[in-house]
């Protein structure tokens, strides 16, 4: 007995001594933020902040991989708790709800497909594949309810599944959970910054408008009487829909499905229709808009481009004022379009609506003279933008171009040749380009270096063999010592103060970039490059010297104040193409906007660019476009004939008469709510057209086919 307590005793050292040493052999030191972090966290680990539990953001927040707020099971004071323990500030965080993408489910298809033995819809999708019904059709097993950890999500009546925003925190495991991507993450800030992609629904007139409005969702609304609805699923791509709804050149229409069997939806009549029905109500719509974010933005251009900018710019949280040259706001479409087709009333109604969102104006105030970029990026703006216009809006402010310097060494080829001609004196510095312009474009750069500028040269998108330039051009640069550089786009200007200093040329086919000096611009357009200036950012230095070496003499120094060496530097970046050009490079690319814009829905799509690029440079996020990314060129499924239709008439707008023309009437006089909610049925809803019923089809003849 004793022998047996000597030998346990002696393996309980001995077992002691082991987990001693191994206690030591295998420690492992754990950062005392990251627990301080992790016990802050609720512990749901629900993975909506994209890492495998709470464990793990801990360590991200600390390393500086995930935010203060990323847990999207926790709120406000859980994300200023962890800030305070990081010792950082945060900005509001804004949310995203889950967005189901369907209006139809299997119950109501013309033809059941029935998937026996399987409760999952990621397996009912891979085995049966999703083209048997509908590609966005839910195929209503709650494969998403289950997932949700939140309570959030339900099956509707319907057998689709309902959002409860108030329970929805955005963790995106309903989003992972159905194979059909018909439930996405939506908030204000992916709506406006995101493109449309292959992985989208979207229906032919969406993607016919250069806006991306989603015109079978407000046709829907106006259908079931939900006028309010249906304004604010206009406004998420158009803050001028009373504007639009009797200007726009209508190109949705000309893809309608319809057209295959009689004439399309009057889908511009029925944005008029939802968008007057507001301004006659009195009451503004206005769209959410995502939390402050403390920046401030301008924007140079009182035009619908500049408007349209700094309403998507103030939806995505930033302060924005916007300076105008001329006394009114509106550009072009205050002086260019009859009063009979665009009342001033109405385009001031949808300008208030723009200010109305927190935007400032500031009239009579005319870059380069009562202020210029560098002055504004001095007065605390983290981004200013310029949409100033072309000639066209130059000429319709009372100004015949001249040979302003809108940008610091940048100029118009029309303007310089013009004054040329004019004899009037053409600023040309030390190291100009001159980009594109043909013979005329070789004329300025000899001009130039006739007038002794050292380095002149002439920049051209085309390869060499692409016949840019005949051979007496090229004879020309030759004898006058003009340089040529091809294949090159201008992808960044640089400049110190209120010069030009550097331009970045993009070689259009490696896309490799280099820099030159340059002091002198001159474009071969109509109308100034749409860029975003913004400061350098300085680069993060380095420490030399821990807290433990360095010496108490050197602590107890003050330090001597230092000047900021890119104070008055900045840097003009263009907004990212539109996607049916994103593979274009440079300035003066296809695609790009050279005079001013053909149509007015063109300039509020563009507005919405510029604003998302604004967003992104402020906050370095890569503006490059995802591979999927939709464009005009993209091969889709498409139909191209539609048949048990029953054909129903269009309905025509009246018009006013010649005496109501008198006294000052439009010439459109608007639907009546009769007349819209009509039209609105014409809809096909396409997209869920298989799930559809015809008037003329026997609903009870249809039979349940097994899968």
């Amino acid at each position: 007995m004793t022998e047996a307590l000597f030998l346990m005793g002696g393996l309980g050292v001995v077992i002691g001594v082991i987990l001693a040493a191994a206690s030591k052999i295998f420690y492992v030191y754990v950062d005392p933020q990251i627990l301080a972090v992790e016990d802050v966290l609720p512990g749901a680990n629900c993975g909506g902040c994209g890492l495998p539990g709470c464990s793990s953001n801990a360590e991200a927040i600390v390393a500086g991989k995930a935010a203060p707020n990323s847990c999207v099971a926790a709120g406000e004071d859980v994300a200023l708790a962890i800030a305070a323990i990081m010792g950082v500030s945060i900005e509001a965080k804004e949310p995203d709800i889950a967005l189901p993408g369907c209006t139809y489910g299997v119950q109501d298809a013309d033809i059941k497909f029935i998937y026996d033995g399987l409760s999952d819809c990621r397996a009912a999708a891979m085995l049966s594949g999703g083209m048997k019904v509908c590609s966005i059709g839910c195929l209503g097993l709650g494969s998403c309810v289950k997932a949700c950890q939140f309570g959030a999500l339900s099956m509707g009546d319907k057998g689709l599944p309902v959002v409860d925003e108030e329970k929805c925190t955005g963790c995106g495991a309903c989003e992972k959970a159905c194979p059909k991507n018909i439930i996405n993450l939506s908030s204000v800030t992916r709506r406006i910054m995101r493109e449309y992609t292959t992985d989208n629904c979207t229906t032919p007139c969406q993607r016919a408008c250069p806006a991306g409005i989603d015109i079978c969702e407000y046709i829907r609304q106006i259908g079931l009487g939900d006028y309010h609805k249906a304004i604010l699923v206009i406004k998420e791509r158009n803050p001028f829909p009373t504007v639009i709804g009797r200007i726009c050149p209508r190109p949705c229409e000309d893809v309608c499905r319809r057209n295959f069997v009689d004439e399309p939806v009057a889908i511009n009549f029925l944005k008029r229709f939802a968008a007057d029905y507001e301004k006659e109500a009195g009451e503004r719509v206005l769209p959410y808009k995502a939390p402050s974010t403390g920046r401030k933005v301008a924007v140079i251009g009182g035009g619908i481009e500049g408007l349209s900018t700094a309403f998507f710019a103030a939806r995505l949280g930033h302060a924005l004022t916007v300076f105008e040259a001329s006394p009114h706001l509106g550009g072009l479409l205050r002086s260019a379009i009859a009063k009979e087709r665009l009342p001033a009333e109405i385009l001031d109604w949808d300008i208030d609506g723009v200010l109305e969102m927190g935007v400032e104006a500031r009239t009579e105030q005319t870059l380069g003279q009562d202020f210029t970029i560098n002055s504004l990026l001095a007065q605390g703006y983290d981004a200013v933008f310029l949409a100033a216009g072309g000639w066209d809006s130059r000429l319709a402010r009372g100004k015949s171009g001249g040979n302003d310097e809108i940008i610091p060494g940048v100029f118009l080829l029309l303007d310089f040749i013009n004054a040329e001609n004019a004899g009037q004196e053409t600023a040309c510095k030390s190291d100009a380009v001159v980009v594109g312009g043909g013979a005329l474009g070789v004329d300025a750069a000899i001009n130039c270096k006739q007038k002794g500028t050292s380095n002149v040269t002439v920049l051209l998108r085309e390869a060499t063999d692409a016949g840019a330039l005949n051979d007496e051009d090229l004879s020309r640069c030759e004898t006058a010592g003009v340089k040529i550089i091809y294949n090159g786009g201008i992808s960044r200007i640089f400049g110190v103060g209120d010069e030009l200093t550097e331009i970045e040329i993009t070689d259009s086919e490696t896309g490799s970039k280099n820099t030159m000096e340059v002091k002198t611009l001159i474009l071969a357009s109509g109308r100034y490059p749409e860029l975003v200036f913004t400061r350098p950012k300085a680069e993060t230095e380095t420490e030399t010297e821990s807290e433990d070496t360095a010496s108490d003499e050197t602590q107890d120094e003050s330090p001597e104040p230092q000047t900021d060496p890119l104070a008055d530097h900045w840097i003009g970046t263009p907004s990212y193409k539109k996607p049916d050009y994103y593979n274009e490079k440079g300035l003066l690319a296809k695609g790009d906007a050279l005079s001013d814009y053909s149509a007015a829905i063109k300039a509020i799509g563009g507005g919405r660019r510029a604003a998302a690029s604004l967003h992104q440079i402020m906050y370095d996020i890569d503006m490059a476009l995802p591979d999927n990314v939709l464009t005009i060129n993209t091969v889709i499924q498409d139909v191209d004939h539609v048949e048990s239709l029953e054909t129903k008439v269009r309905l025509i707008m009246p018009i006013s008469s010649p005496q109501e023309l008198a006294q000052a009437k439009e010439v459109e006089k608007g639907f009546s709510t009769e007349m819209a909610k009509k039209e609105a049925d014409r809809c096909l809803r396409c997209g869920l057209i298989c799930y559809e019923h015809s008037e003329t089809v026997a609903i009870e003849d249809k039979m349940p086919i097994a899968a």
